[in-house]
């Protein structure tokens, strides 16, 4: 706890960063709990020590309906984020977690994937208003792992990771679900589709379909993902796309 409005502070926080990019080699800076001091003060350490990207955790409750589950319309939450990138500087390195994808996208996969289409038939989370400055995830350090306070549905995560890896955002891999859990292999096919066929933070995304037992998308003409359980949708892929990926209700032409 220190206070951020202090130029001292500011000061040597800026050389510690400064030492930390250009003495020991770190480039990017993760900004922790950023809802602790304003993204004016955040603005500082960015542009007086100049990484070449920065995040930043900005975790608030979505909003929540009468039934426990999330809102269709989540606009007030995405742009809390939106906010803060503008306010550090929108055309500098700064990005945000999108928080609002991982909630929305917690509670689809369990057999409500129509809430992956918004009400202005995009993606409902912040990848859907700002992709290039939206950090996907799965689960991090907080949300999974030891502290599981917000843990992704241990049996679909690899539809997260079909989701996130094929979509526009930058993804984000949990160190525990490469290293511990066993899905290395199935991530690296997603990770080497998505590297192969240029798909990037700015790419561009067609939602197919988006009903409770199946997500269909169409990511720069070039890579189609399937979520959920239903499998007759042969009718549906243009001709000329295969089967490339495939695991437990999810696959990647």
């Amino acid at each position: 706890d220190i206070d951020h409005l202090n130029p001292r502070v500011q000061k040597e926080l800026v050389e510690w960063l400064n030492w930390l990019r250009t003495d020991v080699g770190f480039d990017g800076w993760r900004f922790d709990f950023a809802k602790g001091y304003s993204a004016d003060v955040a603005k500082i350490y960015v542009d007086r020590s100049e990484p070449s990207f920065a995040v930043a955790e900005i975790r608030t409750s979505l909003a929540y309906g009468g039934d426990g589950k999330p809102n269709l319309n989540q606009d007030p939450h995405r742009q809390e984020l939106v906010n803060w990138v503008n306010k550090v500087g929108g055309s500098g390195p700064a990005t945000t977690f999108d928080f609002t994808t991982k909630g929305i996208l917690n509670v689809a996969v369990e057999g409500e994937l129509w809430r992956l289409r918004g009400t202005d038939g995009k993606a409902p989370g912040m990848i859907g208003w700002w992709p290039a400055k939206a950090v996907t995830f799965v689960d991090n350090h907080d949300t999974g792992s030891t502290q599981h306070m917000w843990p992704f549905p241990s049996d679909r995560v690899m539809q997260g990771y079909a989701y996130i890896l094929t979509h526009p955002g930058t993804p984000c891999i949990f160190y525990d679900h490469f290293f511990d859990w066993g899905l290395k292999e199935e991530i690296d096919r997603l990770v080497s589709i998505r590297t192969r066929q240029g798909i990037h933070s700015e790419s561009k995304l067609q939602i197919m379909e988006a009903d409770a037992d199946l997500y269909l998308a169409e990511i720069d003409g070039k890579v189609i993902v399937k979520l959920g359980p239903r499998y007759d949708v042969g009718h549906l892929i243009p001709e000329g796309f295969k089967v490339v990926a495939h695991g437990n209700d999810y696959a990647v032409w």
